[in-house]
């Protein structure tokens, strides 16, 4: 069987997608998915995402890991669907859809290569010793860094992500460090299990973790440099909870395909 596939990327952050509003891809294959994902012997992704329809909503965002596992929310893999979303027709300017997470909001501009997508609301914030853990749609360590562009992050995350607390259900490891304006950030993610270029829940999990950490409140808006571009993430802090929370960031049509399944 072929399959029409579309890659976008969303600050480096890379995905295939599949408009599947007509159920022909069953998708519940873990091998498929991995072998997809693979970048020597198939297209190449952090990550697939099925474009479904789902009622009460413009789609559902089905989304996988590039290990085969279903994953928890992934914001990158958020906005490129959006995107991919408004290139076939069915969305405008703005949506609503559906994710493992629950509902999202998303507005995407003219050109159609920025979107703004609302992620969860988020009411904790716990510490692992000097690092903060907290959960902005899928689970994040983040920690404060010194010498970021030369830190081993696949060699450090990793022990973190394995190590005695986290190794069962694992969790993504984000390294921070200050910059002029906002943070560079590196991130070693769980499912992919290495460095990605970019990661949308962890780059809004380091933005809370520093407002949180620098007693700031009110209206913040965070840039954030990752390695494969720049994001932003705006949101309301009162000291307790975090709310109308935004991650903003381009996403962008690579190329399209057909691949033998």
């Amino acid at each position: 069987m072929k399959i029409h596939f579309y890659k976008y990327q969303g600050a480096g952050n890379d995905f295939i997608l599949v408009d599947n509003r007509e159920n022909i891809v069953d998708h519940h294959n873990p091998k498929l998915i991995e072998r997809l994902c693979d970048r020597r012997f198939g297209i190449g992704g952090d990550g697939a995402m099925f474009l479904q329809n789902k009622e009460g909503f413009d789609f559902e965002m089905v989304y996988y890991n590039a290990d085969g596992q279903p994953s928890s929310m992934c914001g990158n893999g958020g906005r490129c669907i959006v995107a991919f979303a408004k290139f076939l027709g069915v969305i405008d300017a703005e949506t609503e859809f559906l994710a493992v997470d629950g509902p999202h909001i998303a507005k995407i501009s003219a050109e159609g290569d920025w979107v703004s997508l609302q992620m969860i609301d988020v009411n904790e914030l716990n510490t692992d010793l000097d690092a903060y853990v907290l959960n902005t749609g899928s689970p994040h360590y983040v920690k404060l860094v010194d010498g970021l562009e030369s830190r081993d992050v696949f060699h450090e995350g990793k022990a973190i992500r394995n190590n005695a607390t986290y190794r069962e259900k694992g969790i993504n490891v984000n390294f921070v460090e200050p910059m002029d304006k906002g943070y560079f950030v590196r991130t070693f993610e769980r499912g992919v299990e290495d460095e990605t270029f970019a990661c949308g829940t962890g780059v809004t999990a380091v933005a809370l973790a520093m407002a949180s950490h620098n007693q700031q409140t009110g209206h913040i808006d965070t840039p954030i440099k990752v390695l494969g571009g720049n994001l932003n993430i705006r949101f309301n802090y009162d000291g307790k909870a975090f709310t109308d929370i935004f991650l903003e960031g381009p996403a962008m049509q690579v190329f399209d395909g057909v691949v033998e399944i």
